[in-house]
C-alpha cells in the first residue's frame, strides 16, 4: 500500500468517525432534552451514556490497534465516533459534577464544528471519500447497517421498553453477522 493510499483511507475513516460522532451527539442531546428525567438505573447505580460511550471508544480503539483486518477499520471508526459523541454529550456532566443543563450555545458550537469539519473533508477529499465510502461490498454495508440498528436499540431501553430494545439489538446483531458471512464468502478464493 502506497503512502497516498494510506492517506486516502485515513480521510475516509476520519469522515466516518466524525459523522458518527455528530449523529450520536445530536441524538443524545435531542433525547436528553425531550426526556430529561429518563434515567437508566441498575442495582442502584445510575448509568450515564458517558459510560456506554467510553466502552465504545476504548473497544474500538483497542481493536483498531491490535487488528490486522483493514476491512474492519470502517466499523471501528463508526463505533469510535458513536462513543465519542456519547462522551461529548456528557462533557457538561463531567465538568460540573452532575449538575448541568445543556445550553443552546454548547449544542450550536459542537454542531458548527462538526459541520465545518465534515464540509471541509467533503470539499477537499470528495473523490477519495466517494471511493472509500461508496465502494463497499454488500456484506460490509450489511455490517454497518446492523451496527447502526444495534446502536439505535439503546432508545427503546431508555424508554423502559426492554422487549423492543432487545429485539432491535438482536436484529442488528443478526444483520451484522449475516454481513460478515457474506463478506467472508465474497473474499474467499474461487476454485
Amino acid at each position: 500500500m502506497t503512502a497516498a493510499q494510506k492517506t486516502r483511507i485515513n480521510f475516509g475513516l476520519t469522515f466516518l468517525a466524525l459523522l458518527s460522532f455528530a449523529v450520536a451527539f445530536f441524538t443524545a442531546r435531542l433525547f436528553t432534552t425531550i426526556n430529561p428525567d429518563t434515567v437508566v438505573v441498575s442495582g442502584g447505580i445510575h448509568f450515564h451514556h458517558f459510560w456506554y460511550g467510553l466502552v465504545m471508544v476504548v473497544t474500538a480503539g483497542w481493536l483498531g490497534i491490535v487488528s490486522n483486518h483493514p476491512s474492519w477499520r470502517r466499523v471501528y471508526a463508526v463505533v469510535f465516533g458513536f462513543g465519542g459523541g456519547l462522551i461529548g454529550d456528557e462533557v457538561g456532566l463531567l465538568l460540573t459534577f452532575g449538575n448541568y443543563q445543556s445550553q443552546l450555545t454548547y449544542v450550536f458550537l459542537v454542531g458548527f464544528v462538526c459541520f465545518v469539519a465534515l464540509a471541509t473533508l467533503l470539499a477537499r477529499f470528495r473523490a477519495d471519500l466517494k471511493r472509500d465510502l461508496l465502494e463497499m461490498e454488500r456484506g460490509e454495508v450489511a455490517v454497518h447497517i446492523g451496527l447502526v440498528i444495534t446502536c439505535a436499540s439503546a432508545l427503546p431501553f431508555a424508554f423502559d421498553f426492554p422487549l423492543g430494545g432487545s429485539a432491535l439489538a438482536l436484529g442488528g446483531i443478526a444483520l451484522a453477522a449475516v454481513g460478515m458471512v457474506v463478506r467472508k464468502r465474497q473474499n474467499e478464493p474461487r476454485v
